[in-house]
């Protein structure tokens, strides 16, 4: 399976508690639900066609926790995420969960590497392993180099303060981009691949 990184983005780059004021409160983040007023049918239709890609899913703790919350109490067998999510494979990255009572989860990180677990689900077969949110493990599949598409959403909006997808300190590395939209509300949508290392150069004149 192809591994899919799909994140909420503002344009300062922060990532954290998109949908909601109690989504994720670490550090006194103040702006939770940030990109509630930018949701259109735009945004709908994307989200909708990246879910029908979807083989399995892999989640942080908080991310699953916020998703089993929520998702199995939405019941209609058309609705075109919910069906998805409560259907698929789901695997937990976590450390401190002992159980994963949502239909078809299980629980990554009884050996410690989940760096290593996550290759082995890359190897199974399926179209897409996606992986939505879940900052912490959005931080090490990068460092590891195990990202096959980013798709960013880029919201008009900038905090100033909070998590971000790309923390200071993260590996260097180049992206090409594959395709690019925008919602009627402003949200710019981009799915990117690796691309190498970072190149640079310079504009100063030969002397």
């Amino acid at each position: 399976m192809r591994l899919t990184l799909h994140t909420f983005l503002t344009l300062d780059g922060v990532m954290q508690a998109p949908g909601g004021p109690d989504e994720d409160r670490d550090g006194g983040f103040p702006y939770g639900g940030w990109s509630f007023p930018y949701g259109d049918q735009d945004f709908g239709v994307a989200m909708t066609g990246w879910f029908e890609h979807a083989s399995a899913f892999l989640l942080g703790r908080r991310t699953y926790q916020l998703f089993s919350g929520h998702w199995p109490r939405v019941t209609d067998p058309a609705d075109p995420i919910a069906s998805k999510l409560n259907a698929l494979p789901k695997y937990v990255a976590s450390a401190t969960l002992t159980s994963a009572d949502w239909h078809n989860s299980s629980l990554l990180g009884g050996g410690g590497d989940i760096a290593a677990e996550v290759a082995k689900l890359k190897e199974l077969p399926g179209d897409e392993l996606q992986v939505h949110g879940s900052g912490a493990l959005a931080h090490t599949l990068i460092e590891h180099d195990l990202v096959d598409e980013y798709r960013l959403l880029n919201f008009p909006v900038h905090l100033g303060t909070g998590k971000k997808l790309f923390r200071d300190g993260a590996k260097a590395a180049a992206l090409r981009l594959l395709s690019s939209s925008t919602t009627g509300t402003g949200v710019v949508i981009a799915s990117y691949e690796p691309a190498g290392p970072v190149r640079s150069g310079s504009y100063a004149f030969d002397e």
